[in-house]
């Protein structure tokens, strides 16, 4: 259980004399964001991607190719928008709520994503983080070994493929935004206000594609659209599966379950490229978003900068982000994350161990 001052248990890449608890109220000093700065970080993602969408526009008429390469930095600032809307889901952006709340709105007509309904799904996310008994909202789909191995052979089947990187980094996030965002799907219960969210946002993006198939065309916009979108997708559900999902994380039944431990040893810091921190909003300092969510993601550089005790905590770099992929079961026994195939194989060895024992 969660004790008061008790220094998490020790991960990889992670002291043991770190105590979460107090680390959030040395946290705490870094929250209050910037106006000017917010403004600033709006204005500098904003408009460079409106310029580029309406130059792709244009282009695609003289050669498609040159739109096509101009989709990359569009959909890096198309990410880097749906992160701002994070960060106000969060409260993070502004000082008060009704400023973050319409940012946040108004980003979500252009990141296809209801801010009221994400808000409550990342919401649930946050606080379950790492709780086997809280699965199901706002994350990757993850099974124990043990669950796994009492499923059906097709249900098994079902979960590999929907674990391959191909389902997970291209139909999924496809699915995700041009879908399953149109219906608040998991919150159709909790009141009008995801309807509204929804088929606002909903309302509020075809007027807006409507207005633009007007002047160039519907084949125009959809070869400049679909692109960004799916790339942008595509890179935002590749974040967010390696600032969970790797061998030394954090899983625990509900009884021995920590909130303040998920967030520090189940979250990763995600070490990039210094264009890459600036396109994904420092989103890869994700152990010490988890443990304030209520820091500004251009603070949390200062963060990783003041604390060198941090910085090392369950950290991943590119290469090692290629290695989480193949990791699909958690292994409750040795508590880390492990291949179907490792998991089968030591099924097969505890089968015929005492088979092979002599008598």
């Amino acid at each position: 259980m969660d004790t008061a001052g008790e220094p998490c248990r020790a991960g990889a890449g992670t002291s043991s004399a770190l105590d979460p608890k107090q680390l959030v109220r040395e946290l705490a000093s870094y929250r209050d964001p910037s106006f000017s700065r917010s403004l600033w970080e709006l204005g500098i993602t904003l408009v460079p991607f409106l310029a580029l969408t309406a130059i792709m526009l244009v282009a695609v008429e003289r050669g498609y190719w040159l739109a096509l390469l101009l989709s990359i930095p569009a959909a890096g600032l198309l990410l880097r928008l749906f992160l701002i809307q994070h960060d106000c889901g969060h409260g993070a952006f502004f000082r008060r709520r009704a400023a973050n709340d319409w940012v946040g709105r108004c980003l979500g007509v252009l990141t296809l994503t209801p801010y009221a309904c994400w808000q409550r799904s990342h919401a649930l996310h946050h606080a379950g983080t790492g709780n086997l008994d809280a699965r199901g909202f706002g994350d990757v789909d993850t099974l124990t070994v043990r669950e796994f191995q009492s499923r059906s052979r097709f249900g098994r089947m079902v979960y590999r493929v929907y674990r391959h990187p191909l389902v997970l980094f291209g139909i999924g996030p496809a699915y995700l935004f041009l879908l399953r965002h149109r219906l608040p799907i998991g919150l159709m219960a909790g009141g009008r206000k995801y309807w509204i969210s929804a088929l606002g946002t909903n309302l509020a993006t075809a007027i807006m594609l409507a207005l633009l198939m007007a002047w160039v065309g519907v084949g125009t916009v959809l070869l400049v659209q679909l692109p960004v979108t799916l790339m942008a997708g595509s890179l935002g559900v590749w974040l967010f599966y390696v600032q969970h999902q790797f061998e030394d994380g954090y899983w625990e039944q509900d009884g021995d379950w920590s909130f303040h431990e998920a967030a520090l040893l189940g979250s990763s810091h995600l070490e990039l490229p210094g264009v890459l921190r600036w396109f994904t909003a420092n989103i890869g300092v994700h152990h010490v978003h988890h443990l304030a969510s209520r820091i500004p993601y251009y603070r949390l550089s200062e963060v990783i900068g003041d604390r060198p005790d941090l910085v090392s905590v369950n950290r991943l770099t590119m290469n090692d982000t290629f290695r989480t992929f193949p990791l699909a079961l958690w292994d409750e026994d040795q508590k880390r994350m492990v291949t179907i195939a490792s998991a089968r194989e030591a099924s097969a060895r505890t089968r015929t161990g005492p088979a092979s024992a002599p008598a």
